[in-house]
C-alpha cells in the first residue's frame, strides 16, 4: 500500500445498479432517495457497495470511499438530499465538448433545481451513507465527498431559483447566507456520525481563467471587476465553510475538474492564471488538482504552495478517462518537476477524477480502471518508496 496514492473518490458502478439508475435519470415523479419507488434499489446499491469497499481494500487503498455509488451525478444528488430543493427533468442537460473537441455532448437532463422552501442541511441522507461506508470499512481511515459550497451556489445563482415574486431566496446575499448554514448543519451531523475528512468537489474554477475558451466570463466585452466580484464571492463560501470544519475538528480537502463525464470534458483554463485566486486564498488542507494533459498549463501554478507550507498537493498525472495505463515516464518526469517547486514530501499522485464522476462513468472496463489503479499504486512505491 502506498500512502501517498490516492483516488479522487467514484468508481464505477455494476450493471445492476446502474439499471436502477437508468430509470431515476427519466423519472421526475419520484423523490430522493427514490428507494420506496423503486423496489430492490436500496439493497442493490448496499451489496454493490459492500463489493466495492471489499475491492479498494484488496488492492490497498489507504483512503475508502462507497465508489459513490449513492450518486447518479457527482453534485446534484447531494443537492437533492438538501431540504427545500424539488428536482425537475429540464429541457436540457449540460453540455460538454465532444471527443472532437468541437461538437456539444449534452449530459442526462434531471438536473433542474427549484427552491420550493428554507434550505436545510439536516437529516441528510448523505449521513446514512456515511454511516454504512464506516460500518463495512472498519477501522479503515474514510471520507466523503460532496459538491463545494461554491460550485451549489453558482449553479442556483445562475438558475430562476431566486429573485421574483415568489421566491424564497430574494437575491444572491440571501441564497448564500441560507446555503452557508445549510452547510453548516450537514457538517454537524456529518461529524457526529464520525466523519473525520470531508472532501469538497469543485468544477466552477476555471471559468475565471481568461486562456479557457469556454468560459462564459472569457473573450470580448466582459466585465471584469464583476468577474472578479464572483469570484470572491466564490472563495469566500468556502472559506467559511472550511473554518467552520476545521474549528470542529474536520480535516477539509478539495477536489477541482474541468468536467469529467463519460470520457468527456467541459472546457479549458490553466491553472496559472487562477492560481492567485482559488489555489493561493482557498484554506483547504489538501488540494486534488488534475494535470493529465495540456489543458492546466504550467506545474509552475504551484509555486503558489510555497507560502502554504501545511498544504498537500495531490498531482492529477493520471488520466481516468483512457483504458489504457498512462506513461510511467512522463509521470515521473512531472514529478520530478513539481518536486523542485514544492517538497516531495507535500506531494502525492493520482487520477485527474473519479473513474465515474456521474453514474455511466467513463470509457473503461472494471478489469482497466484497477489495473490502472494498481499502476497508481505502483508509481507511488517507486517513487516515494512509502
Amino acid at each position: 500500500m502506498s500512502t501517498k496514492f490516492q483516488t479522487v473518490g467514484s468508481l464505477l458502478r455494476p450493471t445492476d445498479l446502474l439499471n436502477y439508475k437508468r430509470e431515476i435519470e427519466s423519472r421526475d415523479d419520484i423523490t430522493y432517495p427514490f428507494y420506496a419507488a423503486l423496489p430492490g434499489y436500496e439493497q442493490c446499491e448496499a451489496d454493490a457497495t459492500c463489493v466495492v469497499v471489499a475491492k479498494q481494500i484488496k488492492h490497498k487503498l489507504s483512503i475508502i470511499t462507497d465508489g459513490e455509488y449513492s450518486k447518479s451525478m457527482w453534485h446534484l444528488d447531494f443537492v437533492w438530499g438538501i431540504g427545500g430543493v424539488e428536482r425537475y427533468i429540464a429541457k436540457h442537460g449540460y453540455f460538454f465538448r465532444d471527443k472532437d473537441e468541437t461538437q456539444k455532448y449534452e449530459t442526462r437532463r434531471d438536473i433542474g433545481l427549484r427552491i420550493t422552501g428554507e434550505l436545510s442541511g439536516k437529516n441528510h441522507h448523505f449521513i446514512s451513507v456515511f454511516k454504512r461506508l464506516k460500518a463495512m470499512a472498519g477501522d479503515r481511515a474514510t471520507k466523503l465527498c460532496i459538491p463545494s459550497p461554491s460550485h451549489i451556489f453558482g449553479e442556483l445563482s445562475w438558475s430562476d431559483a431566486i429573485g421574483g415574486k415568489n421566491a424564497i431566496y430574494a437575491n444572491p446575499h440571501e441564497l448564500k447566507t441560507g446555503l452557508t448554514r445549510t452547510y453548516e448543519e450537514f457538517i454537524e451531523e456529518y461529524i457526529e456520525a464520525g466523519g473525520k475528512i470531508l472532501q469538497f468537489d469543485d468544477c466552477l474554477w476555471e471559468i475565471f481563467a481568461d486562456d479557457n475558451p469556454n468560459s462564459p466570463y472569457t473573450g470580448t466585452n466582459i466585465n471584469h471587476t464583476t468577474v472578479r466580484a464572483l469570484a470572491a464571492e466564490f472563495i469566500d463560501i468556502n472559506n467559511r465553510l472550511i473554518d467552520f470544519g476545521h474549528s470542529l475538528g474536520l480535516t477539509m480537502w478539495t477536489h477541482n475538474c474541468r468536467g469529467n463525464y463519460d470520457s468527456r470534458n467541459m472546457g479549458g483554463g490553466s491553472y496559472i492564471k487562477i492560481a492567485n485566486l482559488f489555489l493561493k486564498q482557498l484554506k483547504y488542507d489538501r488540494f486534488f488538482l488534475e494535470w493529465d494533459d495540456e489543458r492546466a498549463g504550467s506545474l509552475e501554478a504551484l509555486t503558489v504552495f510555497k507560502d502554504k507550507p501545511n498544504t498537500e498537493i495531490v498531482l492529477g498525472l493520471l488520466s481516468s478517462k483512457t483504458n489504457t495505463l498512462d506513461d510511467e515516464r512522463r509521470v515521473i518526469r512531472m514529478l520530478d518537476e513539481a518536486s523542485k517547486i514544492i517538497p516531495k514530501e507535500r506531494l502525492l499522485l493520482s487520477h485527474q477524477c473519479g473513474f465515474a464522476s456521474c453514474d455511466g462513468g467513463n470509457k473503461l472496463t472494471e478489469d482497466e480502471q484497477w489495473a490502472k489503479i494498481d499502476q497508481g499504486q505502483k508509481i507511488a512505491l517507486q517513487y516515494w518508496g512509502t
